[in-house]
């Protein structure tokens, strides 16, 4: 995720839904780029900021261990366009995880109002690549930057802490 398409979770309940929040603003390049005139923030990065929100859910399921990737778009139905310096609150749910993939289904409310229905479908990636999506260290700062881990709860109700892994793989970092 070189590009963040979210800018924070305000709800996270582990292995069954997230909500996170993008505020978009006139000097995103997107809006300033996509159509100048009308300053519309893409549907393409509304897809891509689901995708986000849901494959962050969906990795957490398995404590970060599995590469969670966006395999197909299986619906994507937009109601409006969404104007610059709109809030967008992106609702995913968790349908199935599996061992080779997930589904995910969500909304997206444009400052409150019903912009678009997604379903999205992730593939883990198996061992033919070998190469870690996020390097361990930054992928737990990512997650502390959106905050998962100030909202984010268990199937039981308590707070959500980092894996083993990501912190040791930090200490490792900077030690």
């Amino acid at each position: 995720m070189r590009w963040m398409w979210i800018d924070r979770f305000v709800e996270f309940r582990s292995g069954e839904r997230a909500v996170a929040i993008k505020n978009t603003t006139l000097s995103d390049p997107p809006c300033d780029g996509y159509l100048p005139a009308l300053s519309l923030y893409p549907h393409a990065l509304i897809i891509e900021g689901m995708a986000q929100t849901a494959g962050l859910l969906v990795g957490e399921a398995k404590a970060f261990k599995t590469r969670v990737v966006l395999a197909k778009v299986g619906k994507a139905e937009f109601r409006r366009p969404v104007a610059a310096g709109s809030q967008l609150r992106f609702e995913a749910k968790v349908e199935d995880i599996q061992e080779d993939g997930a589904i995910a289904s969500g909304v997206v409310l444009a400052d409150g109002e019903l912009q678009g229905e997604l379903e999205l479908i992730f593939a883990h990636l198996d061992d033919r690549f070998p190469d870690p999506i996020f390097e361990p260290h930054l992928l737990l700062a990512m997650l502390r930057l959106f905050g998962v881990y100030d909202v984010g709860v268990d199937a039981g109700g308590d707070r959500l802490e980092p894996p083993e892994h990501l912190l040791i793989a930090e200490r490792e970092q900077f030690a």
